[in-house]
C-alpha cells in the first residue's frame, strides 16, 4: 500500500466526519494486511493525524477529533496480534480412537491428571493410568460407589496400587465423565472409560485447552474430592 492509497482509504471515512461500524471493520481488516511493525504502525498514526490537520476548523473540530481517536484506536487493534484460538477435537465411538486417545493423553501428562469418571473397566486404560502413576505424576481419581464393586472394575485394583481414589458413597451416581491433564486439556463427553463403550456404544468426547472451561470443570474435580470420602 503507498502512502497516497492509504490517505485516500482514511480520507474516505472521514468525508462523514464518522467512522461507522462497518468502516471500522473494513478499515482493521485493510490495515492488518499493512502493518508489519512499528514503522508501518506509525506512518498510518501520521497519515491520520495529518488528515486531521488539515481538515479540523472551529466548527467541526469535535467531529474530527472523535474520528480520529477512533481511528487511532483500529490502528492499534490491526496492529495488535491475533489472539490464539482454542483448539479442540471431537471423538466418537464405536471403535479404538477413544481409548488410544485418552491412554495417548495419559501418556503425554508429566505432572498431574485427576479423572471424575463413572466406572472405568478398560484395563487398556488402566494400564495407562498404572503407567502414568509410575512415573510419578499426580493421578487423583473419583468415582461411583455402585461401579466401583462391578465385575471388571479396575478401581480397586487401582487404587491398591497407591493411586488417590475417592467414592460418593450415596444412594445417588456420581456421573460425570471427564478428566483435566496437567492442568491444561480437559476431556468430557458421553464416554464412559469401559470396553462396551469402545466396542459397541455411541459414545463421544471432546478435549478442549479452553482455560475458562478448563477452570470451571477443575473447581467441579475439587468440590468433589473434599465432599466425597477416599477409599
Amino acid at each position: 500500500m503507498t502512502d497516497s492509497s492509504l490517505t485516500e482509504i482514511l480520507q474516505q471515512t472521514l468525508d462523514d466526519r464518522r467512522l461507522s461500524r462497518n468502516e471500522r471493520r473494513a478499515l482493521r481488516d485493510t490495515l492488518k494486511d499493512f502493518i508489519k511493525g512499528e514503522a508501518s504502525q506509525l506512518k498510518c498514526h501520521q497519515a491520520a493525524f495529518e488528515l486531521a490537520r488539515k481538515t479540523i476548523d472551529q466548527v467541526n473540530s469535535s467531529a474530527v477529533l472523535e474520528w480520529l481517536e477512533d481511528v487511532s484506536q483500529v490502528i492499534r487493534q490491526a496492529a495488535a496480534p491475533d489472539k490464539p484460538t482454542t483448539a479442540a477435537e471431537v471423538i466418537f465411538s464405536p471403535g479404538d480412537h477413544c481409548w488410544q486417545r485418552i491412554a495417548n493423553l495419559l501418556k503425554s501428562s508429566r505432572r498431574f491428571v485427576d479423572i471424575c469418571v463413572f466406572t472405568i473397566t478398560d484395563d487398556r486404560i488402566t494400564s495407562a493410568i498404572l503407567d502414568a502413576h509410575s512415573r510419578k505424576v499426580a493421578v487423583r481419581i473419583i468415582t461411583d460407589n455402585d461401579k466401583a464393586f462391578d465385575r471388571g472394575s479396575d478401581v480397586e485394583r487401582l487404587a491398591r496400587s497407591g493411586i488417590d481414589v475417592c467414592v460418593d458413597r450415596t444412594s445417588h451416581h456420581m456421573h460425570h465423565k471427564f478428566a483435566i491433564f496437567d492442568r491444561k486439556r480437559l476431556l468430557t463427553g458421553s464416554y464412559n472409560w469401559t470396553r462396551s463403550a469402545a466396542s459397541s456404544n455411541e459414545e463421544n468426547f471432546i478435549i478442549v485447552d479452553n482455560p475458562r472451561l478448563r477452570s470451571s470443570f477443575q473447581d467441579e474435580f475439587d468440590r468433589l474430592w473434599k465432599e466425597f470420602s477416599t477409599w
